[in-house]
C-alpha cells in the first residue's frame, strides 16, 4: 500500500480576469447555492472558480449564477387593462390570493393599497399608476424587484366587462457581483464565498464570459453582509 502524500489542487485562483485591483479591498460575504449551478459549465474542475459571475436570489438569500444578457436588473411589469362594457367591479389574484373587490372605476392608488393588503405582497412590493377605469401598470419591487414573478389573474363582474393582463416586462436579478476566491466543491453543499460588487473586468479571461464586456461593474447586490 502506497503511503506517498497526495495533494489536490483547486486552482491557484487566476485573477487575470480582475483588470485593477478596484473593490479588491472590501468584498462581501456570502453563500453559493450548489443547486443553482451546472456541473461541467460553472465548476468543470472541482471548485468555483474565481470570476464566476453571480446573482443574487432573495427568494434563496443565496447566489447563483449570473443569466447573462444586460447586467441591470429589470423589475416585472404587468398591466391589467379594462374592456368590454358594463363592469361594475373586479378583483385581483397573486399567487393564490385575491385582492377585495374593486370598482371598475377605481383609481391606481385603490388597486395597489389593494394589492399590498395581500399576505405575499409587502409594503414596498408593488406599485401601480395608469388610468382609473383604463389600464393599471403593475410593478413589482421591494422583495419582488428583479423577480420573475406569478402573472396576476382577474375576475370581472358585470356585464360583458373584462380585464386583461398582460405582461409588460419580465422580472429579471441582474449581475450581483463576481466570486473573488476559487471556493472548492463539497459534495452538494452550499458554500460561503467572498464577493466583489465593484470591480474593472478583462471579460476575456472572465470563467464564464455571458456577455460580459471589458469595464467596471458596480453590481446591484442586496446582499447586507458586509
Amino acid at each position: 500500500m502506497s503511503i506517498a502524500t497526495t495533494t489536490t489542487s483547486y486552482g491557484g485562483g487566476d485573477y487575470r480576469w480582475l483588470a485593477s485591483a478596484r473593490g479588491t479591498e472590501h468584498p462581501i460575504t456570502g453563500t453559493l447555492d450548489y443547486s443553482a449551478f451546472t456541473e461541467g459549465t460553472h465548476f468543470p474542475n472541482g471548485y468555483f472558480p474565481s470570476g464566476l459571475s453571480l446573482t443574487y436570489s432573495t427568494t434563496t438569500g443565496m447566489y447563483g449564477p449570473f443569466a447573462g444578457g444586460a447586467p441591470g436588473t429589470a423589475n416585472e411589469v404587468q398591466t391589467a387593462t379594462i374592456g368590454g362594457s358594463g363592469l361594475t367591479s373586479f378583483t385581483l389574484t397573486y399567487s393564490g390570493q385575491t385582492t377585495s373587490s374593486l370598482d371598475d372605476a377605481a383609481t391606481p392608488a385603490e388597486v395597489e393599497a389593494a394589492l399590498k393588503a395581500l399576505s405575499n405582497i409587502g409594503a414596498n412590493d408593488v406599485e401601480v399608476t395608469g388610468t382609473a377605469g383604463s389600464v393599471y401598470r403593475i410593478t413589482f419591487t421591494g422583495d419582488l424587484a428583479g423577480t420573475n414573478v406569478a402573472a396576476l389573474t382577474s375576475t370581472p363582474t358585470g356585464g360583458t366587462g373584462s380585464v386583461t393582463i398582460a405582461t409588460v416586462t419580465g422580472g429579471v436579478r441582474g449581475l450581483d457581483g463576481f466570486l473573488f476566491h476559487d471556493v472548492p466543491v463539497n459534495g452538494s453543499n452550499d458554500l460561503p464565498a467572498a464577493i466583489l460588487t465593484d470591480a474593472k473586468v478583462a471579460a476575456a479571461y472572465l470563467p464564464v464570459p455571458d456577455g460580459l464586456v471589458d469595464g467596471r461593474y458596480i453590481c446591484d447586490t442586496v446582499a447586507s453582509e458586509a
